[in-house]
């Protein structure tokens, strides 16, 4: 048990490091964000010092990872909540939310920061697509469209409509993408004001 404690920790350094420069963050940036020191930063990321819970969970929050995903811990419990980051050569991060055949499958995207004069590459597939932004600010290039979507907006559309999504220069970005069949919707309710009737 302790040899792969030992191993899950000194893994830590290069994940820390790789999740840095995935941001294109510097050390100086990360020790504003998290308020641990550039220095203890730079001896955590070379693995001359194993880190601690007081660092892991301001750094975790920083990268917007849970502290599994920080520390590569092994998967327990039941494997449907357990659902695992895919990441990508571009320094993208997929984290499917659901795993059920049929019905809508959700998603959380995090893209690295972009080039506002990027040339999209467009891609159509059945079904539908609902979008919702938590951080930064996504480009979505629908057909002829090129939107800017801040935090809290949304778009929803047919994704056999030529489509596209990136980040902007501003930084990553953070969003939540639900797909469905072709024609089927996600339904958002708001509840009544207090004395309005349903």
């Amino acid at each position: 048990m302790d040899d792969q404690l030992d191993r899950t920790l000194d893994a830590v350094g290069p994940r820390l490091k790789h999740l840095r420069l995935r941001r294109n963050s510097t050390l100086t940036d990360l020790a504003e964000e998290t308020g641990i020191s550039a220095s203890t930063l730079s001896r955590l990321e070379a693995g001359l010092r194993r880190p601690t819970l007081e660092q892991l969970l301001p750094l975790a929050r920083a990268y917007g990872v849970t502290l599994d995903e920080l520390v590569d811990a092994p998967p327990t419990g039941d494997p449907r909540i357990n659902l695992r980051p895919i990441a990508f050569g571009d320094g993208s991060t997929v984290l499917p939310l659901t795993r059920r055949p049929g019905g809508i499958q959700a998603y959380k995207f995090v893209l690295p920061t972009g080039a506002d004069d990027r040339e999209p590459d467009l891609r159509t597939h059945e079904g539908y697509d609902w979008v919702y932004v938590l951080n930064g600010t996504l480009r979505l290039v629908l057909g002829e469209h090129n939107l800017i979507l801040e935090p809290g907006e949304a778009a929803e559309f047919d994704t056999r409509t030529p489509h596209w999504f990136g980040a902007t220069s501003s930084g990553p970005v953070e969003f939540l993408s639900l797909i469905g069949k072709q024609g089927e919707r996600a339904h958002v309710r708001v509840a009544p004001k207090p004395g309005q009737s349903r």
